[in-house]
């Protein structure tokens, strides 16, 4: 949204510059470097430089924060560092602990923020350093790690194969032209935003537009301003205020991501007469279960034939929810649900097939905590999705929740473990529990929340139970040991101020600070009437 626009030619000098500068600071096959900074084409042109210099990209979310960044860059084995001016600052709080031998480059004006000491600016370096292919580019292509979160233990690196085939599946199952320009605000530390929407700028030669993060009150006026006739979204264009320019858009279809599909049916009366095609996936960077709904069934992340079930061998299985501990019969094996039983999703592996195969993790204990053996035959393994799905009579599948102890607030993961732990240590080490309530109603201001329920053992001081938004500014959460109170009994307990006997707190948007929750107000928010 800064107005810049780069071709393909700027690009390509652009990213030689960095594969030149990173060879020439020793940063060639093997290493790795991670690359720190908010949606904008430089991050783009990072990993391409870093990619033809035979470096490894660890693309780390711009919103981790201290612990949960220094484990980001440290997991991945990072070398050095590439970091946008704007994130400054918190990289220069946790630059004492990652030591000298990091090596550090900033990106961006300084008048955006601080910077750590003995970082380097990299426009000047990229200046000096030659514009044309390196002559001994790297064979084996691209890798490019994603760290969403400093929980993440591990970051998945998907190979050029799956990176050529989730943007090839892209640009023909949704029939994307390569006249279409897209839209998207989507993290490009994400596989969704950096394959599904700038890989088809790479591949396909379509054009993108890349907005830092969504804003409501300007997503129809950008969608004109560009001729944007693609947007790669979520569910928060329907809760925009109405745009006059709104019937002057040139958009021909909405891609969607996960299960944000399911707002449309209530909200998509914003786009009044003009038909728009609503397609939305499911899927990972790593996983071999990706689905897709192709024909616009409301509320369908995805379709898997029920009939022809082998074909593509993904299945939901039954789990105890609140662990996601795979259920089994007397043979040992695992259970398939049944039609409208909620399920965990999981994908039989064979790595023989490119479609079926599981890469793993840079971790060799997280992809193991990935894989299930004995599932449906003996012998047998199928990757873990980590999210709970319901499949219905026909084959469509709808996504339930994100599973075990992690939540998605606005495509992000929020893990409950992390937020409990940074409150324990705020608390002075009280015993918290973090854990999902339900808020009636399909609105997706509704959604996304969590709730928090403490007990002190500090001097007997007793923290009552809170119901609280589940976003935070900043993701400074610690991977803490594990403790787990009764979630399952609170979480039945829920929200409502006549079945918790403890003090209850809400979050109040405009006011910016938790306010008692009462019987009244708990009314007014299930209404609707007043918002989260």
């Amino acid at each position: 949204a800064s107005g810049a626009v780069w071709t393909f030619s700027h690009l390509e000098q652009v990213s030689n510059a960095l594969a030149h500068l990173c060879r020439a600071r020793g940063l060639g096959p093997g290493a790795v470097v991670a690359v720190f900074m908010e949606s904008r084409p430089e991050f783009v042109a990072l990993w391409l430089g870093l990619a033809k210099a035979g470096a490894e990209a660890a693309l780390l979310s711009s919103h981790l924060r201290r612990e949960g960044l220094i484990h980001g860059i440290t997991c991945a084995g990072a070398r050095a560092v590439v970091f946008g001016t704007e994130l400054g600052a918190a990289l220069s709080e946790v630059s004492a602990t990652l030591g000298p031998r990091l090596q550090k480059f900033s990106w961006g004006s300084p008048d955006l923020g601080p910077s750590p000491e003995g970082s380097q600016p990299l426009e000047p370096l990229l200046e000096r350093a030659p514009k044309t292919p390196l002559e001994d580019g790297p064979a084996k292509g691209m890798d490019v790690g994603v760290v969403r979160d400093g929980r993440v233990p591990s970051g998945a690196p998907p190979p050029p194969p799956r990176y050529f085939r989730i943007a090839a599946f892209g640009y023909f199952a949704f029939r994307m032209r390569p006249d279409d320009v897209i839209y998207t605000c989507l993290p490009l530390y994400h596989s969704a935003g950096n394959i599904l929407g700038v890989g088809q700028c790479l591949l396909h030669g379509l054009t993108v537009v890349i907005r830092k993060k969504f804003s409501a009150s300007r997503f129809w006026d950008d969608c004109v301003k560009y001729r944007c006739t693609v947007r790669q979204t979520q569910a928060f264009p329907f809760f925009s205020p109405f745009s006059p320019l709104f019937s002057h858009h040139f958009l021909h279809f909405f891609l969607f991501s996960h299960h944000f599909f399911s707002y449309w049916g209530e909200n998509g009366g914003k786009t009044g007469k003009i038909s728009l095609k609503k397609w939305e996936f499911y899927g990972a960077t790593e996983c071999n279960c990706s689905v897709a709904n192709l024909d616009g069934k409301v509320g369908a992340c995805g379709f898997n034939s029920r009939l022809l079930p082998n074909v593509y061998p993904v299945r939901l299985l039954r789990v105890r929810l609140d662990s996601l501990e795979l259920l089994r019969d007397s043979r040992g094996l695992c259970i398939p649900c049944a039609p409208g039983e909620p399920g965990l999703l999981v994908g039989r592996i064979d790595q023989r097939d490119p479609l079926r195969r599981f890469d793993g993790y840079v971790s060799a204990g997280a992809t193991r905590s990935k894989i299930a053996h004995d599932v449906l035959a003996k012998g047998d393994q199928a990757y873990l999705s980590g999210d709970v799905l319901v499949m219905d009579e026909l084959g469509y599948l709808y996504f339930v929740d994100r599973g075990g102890d992690m939540f998605r607030w606005r495509g992000e993961n929020v893990s409950s473990t992390e937020v409990e732990g940074a409150l324990s240590r705020l608390l002075g080490q009280a015993d918290v529990a973090v854990y999902g309530v339900e808020i009636p109603g399909k609105s997706q201001k509704n959604s996304g929340k969590f709730g928090i329920k403490g007990v002190g053992n500090g001097g007997g001081k007793i923290w009552g139970g809170v119901a609280c938004g589940g976003r935070f500014p900043h993701r400074e959460f610690p991977s803490p040991g594990t403790f787990k109170l009764q979630k399952t009994r609170l979480r039945g307990e829920g929200w409502d101020p006549r079945r918790v006997p403890e003090p209850l707190f809400v979050l109040d948007p405009q006011r910016g600070r938790y306010v008692p929750l009462d019987a009244e107000m708990h009314t007014r928010l299930c209404s609707g009437k007043s918002p989260f």
